[in-house]
């Protein structure tokens, strides 16, 4: 069953929250996370599609932030949801409009799941830097899609100089398999690597990960070669005894493992939905340090892993409004102003009719 409250409060999904957990017969939490999920109306059915998939591992309590017009009048709709078609998890759906948006989190706070980590996901461009969100610094953990963008390479820089430990990025979880198969390739070769070819479509950022995660392990000189795609197609590593590994996936589902000297194996390699992703984001909590490593090897960054992971949120006015806001204020000073001087002149125009009856 779905509560949908119309021009509401904080308050009030709380309490509708509570009627639908007693409605649905849950007595104990049992919520192992709150993921709060940032999306726009356009997406807000597959972000929370995905979501419920990766809850389906991780019951969590789900929190979904629509930021609409903040040009229009304060207001708050909510949908609020436990059990059904969720599974065991508890669903908020929040629709936030005028300069709400901008304060998404004093609804948000009231709803974490008690003594739960926070983790959340942007669904679409993130930040330029994640603290300029409080929903990020109140989570221990930061998802954001540098595919989401137009240039998916300068997206990267800019994650790397905001990064701080517990950020990743959905470019690096697609390549959790291609990583995988290459580590489990580089097992039983003692030979040393001297370079590494990355073959995806033009702009993609998990091959770039991928070329840094390898720099960053095997200390080789790793580039980025465009294919026709889907995705990361090839990766190629020779070695300084004239052998090679390489990986070909053509069509996004299977891949061929070539090895110097012995047969070829075919192997499973399939793209992976958008909720697979996000459940492997959410078995780990702790720093990615991984991540960090290529991340910096792709950017030039430094130290990144030495970074304190505490994030202080940063006050910004969403560009374009700060001279209407003057504006406004300026115009609220003088109204107030005149109105005050007409107040002050009523009383003595009438203190000088009672002089004269006098």
């Amino acid at each position: 069953m779905t509560t949908t409250l119309w021009d509401t409060n904080g308050t009030d999904i709380v309490k509708a929250l509570s009627l639908e957990r007693r409605a649905a017969g849950a007595i104990a939490s049992g919520l192992a996370l709150t993921l709060v999920v940032v999306v726009d109306e356009r997406h807000v059915e597959k972000a929370q599609s995905a979501a419920t998939t990766a809850a389906a591992a991780h019951p969590c309590r789900l929190l979904v932030v629509v930021r609409r017009s903040l040009t229009a009048n304060d207001r708050l709709d909510a949908e609020v949801q436990v059990g059904g078609h969720l599974g065991a998890n508890e669903a908020v759906v929040m629709r936030m409009y005028g300069r709400l948006t901008l304060h998404a989190e004093s609804v948000v706070l009231p709803l974490l799941a008690p003594d739960a980590p926070v983790v959340t996901w942007w669904y679409g461009p993130a930040p330029e830097r994640l603290a300029y969100d409080a929903l990020a610094v109140l989570a221990s953990r930061r998802v954001t899609d540098c595919a989401a963008v137009d240039d998916p390479r300068a997206e990267l820089r800019r994650r790397a100089k905001d990064y701080a430990p517990g950020d990743t990025d959905l470019a690096w979880t697609r390549a959790t398999s291609w990583r995988s198969l290459l580590a489990s390739a580089f097992d039983d070769n003692e030979a040393r690597a001297t370079s590494a070819q990355v073959s995806a479509e033009a702009g993609s950022a998990s091959a770039s990960l991928v070329a840094g995660w390898l720099t960053a392990r095997l200390g080789v000189r790793s580039r980025v070669v465009t294919s026709d795609g889907p995705g990361i197609t090839a990766v190629d590593v020779r070695f300084d005894d004239s052998s090679r590994i390489r990986i070909d996936r053509p069509d996004g589902h299977t891949a061929t493992l070539s090895r110097t000297g012995r047969p070829d194996r075919p192997l499973p390699l399939k793209r992976r939905d958008l909720g697979d992703l996000i459940a492997e984001e959410l078995r780990r909590l702790d720093a990615d340090q991984p991540y960090a490593e290529a991340l910096a090897a792709v950017t030039g960054g430094k130290n990144l892993n030495e970074r304190s992971a505490k994030r202080t949120h940063i006050w910004r006015e969403p560009p374009g409004t700060e001279a209407g806001s003057t504006k406004t204020a300026t115009g609220a000073a003088k109204t107030t102003r005149a109105t005050t001087k007409k107040a002050t002149k009523k009383p003595a125009k009438k203190a000088a009719s009672a002089k004269a009856s006098r």
